[in-house]
């Protein structure tokens, strides 16, 4: 699997080039979807796919819309997404729900896959901070108990942003 979520990384990478906004932030997320897989299953596959190009389409967004608004990279993401994922051999069945993660990943609720929670989830766990004012702790518990949608990315979220006990994993523990 490692081979897989490195090769997505050098075409992000590549695609992104100097952008280094762009692919830290897909970092962060893929760093992310992978400590929630190991909390709520899922495809790896199909989630490290779609975590690492969830954002494929914001360059594209910014030349013919001028604006990377989320409607946008999911309308010019899922033809980069699908051209990469097929130049690295992925399975038909696989591309289509990648794409289709990435064509709605600021759409909550227009797919209720666990593979679309956890991209999800990771994507807000990097972005909560920029979203939200994150220093009133019973607001920011309301909003974490609204915006997510997996157990183990609320969990991880309050153990980040109300740095709650940590549960055993990359991120703390008793590893």
């Amino acid at each position: 699997m490692d081979a897989t979520r490195e090769a997505l990384i050098r075409e992000m990478e590549a695609y992104f080039g100097g952008d280094t906004k762009r692919i830290n932030h897909a970092h962060k997320v893929t760093e992310y979807a992978e400590e929630l897989l190991k909390r709520e299953g899922g495809d790896y596959s199909i989630v490290i796919g779609a975590s690492v190009l969830h954002d494929i389409g914001i360059h594209e967004a910014q030349k013919k819309y001028g604006s990377t608004t989320g409607k946008y990279q999911e309308k010019e993401g899922p033809p980069i997404a699908r051209g990469i994922l097929t130049g690295l051999g992925f399975e038909q069945s696989q591309i289509e729900e990648i794409c289709q993660i990435i064509a709605h990943h600021h759409s909550p609720g227009k797919i209720a896959t666990k593979n679309f929670g956890i991209l999800y989830d990771a994507d807000w766990l990097v972005n909560l901070s920029d979203e939200y004012d994150i220093q009133d702790r019973n607001k920011l518990n309301n909003i974490i108990e609204r915006v997510f949608l997996t157990q183990g990315g609320k969990a991880l979220a309050s153990e980040i942003y109300l740095q709650l006990p940590r549960s055993e994993g990359v991120f703390g523990g008793d590893e």
